[in-house]
């Protein structure tokens, strides 16, 4: 007979302990309230990537190559 192991795991959002199993469903969160505030900074654009920009660079488009 297979033993059924629950995995646990660290929440995204607050680092607390989360259950990684079909009974938890919002797994990888602890809980729907971590879920909600995920999805809260992904909407308000929290998450992201800093670019630097090249000098000419205007609004993240790069300027005109020169003509050959």
């Amino acid at each position: 007979m297979a033993e059924n192991k629950v995995r646990k795991v660290r929440c995204p959002q607050c680092g607390g302990e989360s259950l990684w199993s079909p009974e938890n469903p919002w797994r990888p969160f602890c809980s729907e309230r971590c879920k909600q505030i995920d999805l809260g900074c992904w909407a308000s654009d929290s998450y992201r990537i800093p670019v630097q920009t090249q000098p000419g660079e205007v609004d993240g488009e790069l300027p005109d190559s020169p003509e050959s």
